[in-house]
């Protein structure tokens, strides 16, 4: 199972949101790279940003620290938030990223992101946010009536490098993951599906391995010490606690 500490990114710091609502922010710093040497040092293998501005409002100011971030660490880098052109994909991709999640448009727009993936594929990662199940887009303030199982089913047979599940109602909320939604999209597809939002404790990182779920995005919980990420990534070994 791959362990991702998530670097949320909001006017080139670091924070985290309540359920995707910006006016409930959390700053836990104002040196993103200097957070992601520190996760790296604590053992993780790869890392997840998300570019707030940019999924919220289509344009970002934290280019530079995602710069930053990507000369600091060795690691694979995954960044969502804003990918919605090609022109986009490319500059991210040109920066040094190893993946982009690509959410909005990916809904709004199938067969865009179905040749968007054909184009580059194994670097994009389909990013399904649904809050009771259903879509949410545009930095989750817009949800759809299309159920992400069925939606996810759509891309089965296309490069992708995989799939991040988010469930609004626990992200950052530490109430622990939605772990049946998960498996169910991980069920539909035969791609590597992550799971992101809600994780409180090391239990929770359990219960999503053992439903077979192939990766997890930790956010809060790390930041405020609930769960200790050398813990964590004990999952990715046989030797887990």
């Amino acid at each position: 199972m791959e362990i991702w500490p998530a670097i949320d990114l909001r006017g080139g710091k670091c924070v985290r949101l309540r359920q995707g609502d910006y006016g409930q922010e959390t700053v836990f710093g104002d040196d993103p790279a200097k957070m992601a040497l520190h996760w790296v040092a604590q053992g993780a293998k790869r890392l997840h940003l998300v570019d707030l501005d940019a999924a919220r409002s289509g344009s970002s100011g934290n280019l530079e620290a995602v710069r930053q971030i990507r000369g600091a660490v060795s690691v694979p880098i995954q960044l969502g938030g804003g990918v919605r052109s090609e022109e986009t994909i490319r500059g991210l991709l040109n920066l040094g990223l190893d993946r982009l999640v690509v959410g909005t448009v990916a809904v709004n727009d199938p067969e865009w992101f179905c040749a968007m993936t054909r184009m580059f594929p194994g670097k994009l990662v389909l990013g399904l946010d649904a809050r009771d199940g259903r879509l949410a887009t545009d930095g989750w303030q817009r949800t759809s009536q299309q159920l992400a199982t069925d939606f996810a089913a759509r891309f089965q047979d296309e490069p992708i490098a995989g799939i991040v599940y988010t469930d609004i109602s626990r992200d950052g909320m530490l109430t622990g993951p939605n772990v049946e939604a998960t498996a169910a999209i991980q069920k539909s597809v035969g791609v590597p599906v992550i799971a992101s939002g809600g994780v409180s404790r090391l239990d929770d990182v359990r219960r999503l391995s053992e439903a077979g779920i192939a990766g997890c995005i930790i956010g809060r919980a790390i930041y405020e010490g609930r769960v200790s990420l050398s813990e964590a990534m004990k999952f990715e070994t046989e030797d887990a606690p």
